[in-house]
């Protein structure tokens, strides 16, 4: 069963920068498709951005669009988020998730099992 961890969240002031990691166990990372996704204060869950298993191919929410940049390393079976020029709004839970099948699909973000995520807040 695929696992999952993320970490690296923090609260940072508005314009500041944070990368948040999420590892990635129970099955080869590489046959993955990855992306993050996150959860504001009383709001669903949201895409946020996704990269295809061998990293050649990314694409971004417009929310987060040149400001956030996705990333993995295959051999630490790792995806990453770089998060700049940060806002308020960006405050929220950040979760990461896998499709091996699908890399259209992981837009939708219809997964049953995910991790426990990582805060990020960002202060005005």
């Amino acid at each position: 069963q695929v696992q999952l961890a993320e970490s690296g969240g923090g609260s940072v002031q508005a314009g500041g920068s944070l990368k948040l990691s999420c590892e990635f166990s129970g099955r080869t990372f590489s046959n993955y498709h990855m992306g993050w996704y996150r959860q504001p204060p009383g709001k669903e869950r949201e895409f946020v951005a996704a990269i295809s298993s061998a990293g050649g191919s990314k694409y971004y929410a417009d929310s987060v669009r040149f400001r956030f940049f996705i990333s993995r390393d295959n051999a630490k079976n790792t995806v990453y988020l770089q998060m700049n020029s940060l806002k308020p709004e960006d405050t929220a839970v950040y979760y990461c998730n896998g499709d091996q099948t699908s890399y259209d699909a992981l837009e939708r973000g219809e997964y049953a099992y995910w991790g426990q995520g990582t805060q990020v807040t960002v202060s005005s």
